[in-house]
């Protein structure tokens, strides 16, 4: 249980993903600060789960709870709110919104006319696009004056080089909408003004390749703080290799599937979404850590890590291409913020773009990991997308704000 109500009205962020809500409280005067974090799980099956993690020990807990819907989950999760920390305790609410198209490049608050716009946007995404709208439509009708912003995880990139966007099929789908969106782009906002903090703003200018590794996996290319490239493209199913995710394939694949399976799209979607990627190739688990402890005595968890590895590998190499060189590489997410030997066996062979490693401080997962012989910054950044998500609300209200940091 909370021990503690905010001592301020705080934001709430909202992360919705098809059968999950993340959220996290700050309290938002001054640096924002984080009261609890938590999320509604398996939303839709009997076992849904609230699980909260406070400030103190004693706030930690996991409970049962009924949720057949995300209307319902919303419900629970603020009937808590409101009993824990009073009626009184929001102040606005940031949503994780992962598509903003062509027309959306930075976070704004969410209007009726921005709820019709994303309904028009969400054959871009149908995994998710839906869920995010029905959401805000449910925080909406139980706190009518409540602000909502939307944040778009597409905003980082909206302004690469024509070059990045165009997709090389016929230009009349251009004006539907169809190119390179990119994706991750609040953890890729946040690892920049990180980057900038620790290693100065001329090292944030410069040449930076960051890794987002998690479940959901892409990398990004930026020169003089602006994105030149990402791996993700039109959809977040593209680029390299992600726990149920293909990444890039070839496009022939789905007409010789569709004459020797007969598969349909919606068959053929979901197995590049949900059957592929790590758990496709290793057959077992799509879990990065399952699949190391496996790797020795299964041939086929070895070839899923070492495709994963591979793959990034050669982004890397290309991006550093388009960069025309790298001065810093970063490591982020589940996996390249906790993997040491992924990261390990990502930069094997990079000697030549001037990325070596220092082995005690990567097996210590270090702020910084290269060695001191090498040209190239290599970093690992613990990215943060609610605390982007409740500075861009603040920045959006007229709010101050900054970061407080534990380690600097």
């Amino acid at each position: 249980m909370i021990r503690s109500r905010p001592a301020n009205p705080g934001i709430l962020t909202i992360n919705g993903g098809s059968s999950s809500i993340k959220f996290a409280l700050f309290e938002a005067d001054g640096p924002l600060r984080r009261i609890l974090e938590g999320g509604i799980e398996r939303i839709g099956l009997p076992e849904a789960t609230l699980r909260v993690k406070g400030m103190n020990q004693a706030d930690n807990f996991s409970q049962p709870v009924t949720a057949p819907d995300h209307a319902a989950a919303v419900g629970v999760l603020m009937d808590w709110i409101e009993e824990r920390l009073g009626h009184d305790a929001l102040t606005a609410v940031g949503h994780r919104v992962v598509h903003g198209g062509p027309k959306y490049s930075k976070p704004q608050r969410i209007t009726a006319e921005m709820i019709e716009e994303l309904r028009r946007l969400s054959p871009f995404d149908p995994q998710h696009m839906p869920e995010e709208i029905r959401l805000i439509e449910v925080f909406y009708r139980r706190f009518p004056e409540l602000p909502q912003v939307a944040c778009f995880d597409t905003a980082f990139h909206h302004d690469l080089p024509r070059v990045a966007q165009l997709l090389p099929i016929p230009r009349r789908y251009e004006a539907q909408g169809v190119r390179r969106y990119g994706f991750h782009g609040l953890s890729y906002a946040f690892l920049m003004g990180e980057l900038a903090r620790l290693a100065g703003t001329d090292a944030a200018q410069g040449r930076v390749i960051l890794a987002h590794l998690g479940n959901g996996a892409s990398l990004a290319a930026v020169r003089n703080g602006k994105p030149v490239d990402t791996s993700m493209s039109f959809t977040p199913t593209a680029g390299v290799p992600m726990s149920t995710r293909s990444g890039d394939l070839d496009p022939g694949l789905f007409w010789y599937l569709a004459r020797a399976e007969n598969m349909s799209p919606k068959q053929f979607n979901e197995m590049v979404n949900s059957q592929s990627g790590l758990l496709g190739v290793s057959e077992t688990s799509s879990d990065m850590r399952d699949l190391l402890d496996r790797e020795t005595q299964d041939v086929r968890a070895a070839e899923a890590v070492a495709l994963f590895c591979y793959q990034i590998k050669k982004w890397i190499g290309s991006f550093a291409a388009a960069l025309g060189g790298v001065d810093t590489l970063v490591f982020a997410g589940g996996i390249g913020e906790n993997a040491p030997i992924v990261r390990t066996r990502i930069c094997d062979g990079l000697g030549f773009l001037g990325i070596e490693l220092e082995e005690k401080r990567n097996l210590a997962n270090e702020g910084v990991i290269s060695a001191k012989t090498g040209r190239v910054s290599v970093r690992v950044i613990p990215t943060d997308e609610e605390w982007m998500i409740a500075s861009m609300v603040c920045r959006v209200l007229g709010l101050t704000v900054e970061k407080e940091h534990e380690d600097e």
